[in-house]
């Protein structure tokens, strides 16, 4: 396997190059710069949504206090390109979540391209003296209000255009004084590397439906094949997520009964309205309205697959963990709906490509196994052996490098934020 993935990582470089996207995922950020930047208006908020929202920077948990286990999920941020306020002198102003921090630093840099000798000011970070709305993501670290250091109110606007840009999942021109920043938690999935269903979702397989939970490498499950369009079986290779913690999950129902619990970050293929092929979007950019691919019948091999509108997606906690697998044909119909296997790359075709030297060596191990050998014929018959054990709790190691990948060569655009 080290030899397919140094394979893959050429091949990625190469891909990587044709796209023009130069040396990774700022490069692709870099041709942003050739378009006109709009400022933020006083008041206005990007995206166009409550903060608290899955689509934005998602529901607040609860409070992390210094002796809350949390509190060392918390980083400090020593960036010397930033001004901390640290009005209180305890360094709360520096402490945040990394997904916070990675966006700070990021914006920070830009803010010195915007104007160079400013420099980015934090007046307010972390939070423990309650001096927040009772909801503040301050509390979880989740939140920064910022400045420029020379504080002149008219680079404002500009520098919350500039935030949007470093990948806030929430900016907001708050007040004539601060733009207020905030990320997603980075308990939710979508500050993870992955997408996964919800553990009791259930499949096809040629005994019946079983549910996820239950499924191991090689049992085969309903999917679509992308040959022939039609509804087939196909074994699953691997388990690109397995995690029994509970997590919040959008419940995504349609006018014919179906539900489908997932990730945000998971890709669903989209019917479009003058058919051909159907367009892969992030799980949370589905809206009512939208028609998802649903199992024609009751879900058998050879079946057809027809559009079925969206009523309504919400969000919903999940109590038996998530799991993530991999099929041949790159799909799977959970719950009747079909799915893609892939998350946070917005492509379909593009992450299924990425996964070629899985199925090169899945149906390599399966042609050896297969093979005859003559000059040592088979043992004789023994009783079955026992099932094999559920894969331990992991994001598979591959799928970690293929993100970790990803995040390096393609553009923002291209990736879930």
């Amino acid at each position: 396997m080290p030899l397919l993935l140094r394979w893959l990582l050429l091949l990625l470089l190469m891909q990587g190059a044709a796209r023009a996207c130069g040396p990774g995922r700022g490069a692709g950020r870099r041709r942003l710069a050739s378009r006109r930047l709009t400022p933020l208006v006083f008041k206005q908020h990007v995206p166009n949504v409550s903060e608290h929202t899955l689509g934005a920077a998602g529901p607040a948990e609860r409070r992390v206090a210094r002796d809350d286990p949390r509190f060392r999920d918390l980083v400090p941020n020593y960036n010397a390109d930033i001004v901390f306020k640290d009005e209180e002198g305890t360094g709360a102003d520096r402490l945040m979540t990394q997904r916070c921090k990675e966006k700070l630093n990021t914006l920070a840099i830009s803010v010195m391209n915007q104007w160079p000798g400013v420099r980015l000011r934090v007046i307010e970070g972390w939070d423990e003296e309650g001096g927040h709305a009772a909801d503040s993501l301050h509390y979880e670290g989740r939140a920064v209000d910022v400045t420029t250091s020379d504080r002149d109110r008219s680079k404002y606007g500009m520098l919350a255009r500039l935030a949007v840009e470093a990948g806030f999942d929430w900016v907001y021109y708050e007040t004539r004084g601060h733009i207020h920043c905030s990320v997603k938690s980075e308990s939710s999935q979508a500050a993870k590397s992955g997408g996964c269903f919800a553990a009791e979702s259930t499949v096809q397989t040629p005994g019946g439906r079983r549910a996820l939970a239950e499924l191991r490498v090689g049992d085969e499950v309903l999917a679509l094949d992308p040959a022939t369009g039609r509804l087939a079986f196909s074994p699953v290779l691997l388990f690109l997520d397995r995690d029994p913690a509970p997590r919040t999950l959008l419940r995504v129902r349609t006018a014919s009964g179906r539900t489908l619990a997932l990730t945000p970050s998971h890709l669903l293929p989209v019917a479009r309205a003058g058919g051909g092929e159907p367009e892969a979007r992030f799980a949370d950019a589905v809206r009512p309205g939208d028609a998802l691919l649903v199992a024609a019948d009751a879900g058998s091999a050879g079946g057809a697959v027809r559009p079925d509108r969206v009523l309504h997606v919400d969000a919903e906690a999940t109590r038996g963990g998530v799991v993530a697998p991999l099929t041949a044909a790159g799909t799977v119909v959970v719950d009747g709906v079909l799915a893609s296997c892939y998350a946070v790359v917005g492509s379909h075709s593009l992450a299924h490509w990425s996964f070629a030297p899985v199925r090169a060596w899945h149906w390599l191990t399966a042609w050896a196994h297969a093979a005859p050998d003559y000059a040592h014929p088979p043992p004789p018959a023994r009783a079955a052996p026992a099932p094999a054990p559920a894969p331990a709790p992991a994001v598979h190691w591959y799928a970690k490098a293929l993100y970790s990948l990803a995040r390096f060569l393609l553009p923002g655009t291209m990736l879930y934020k």
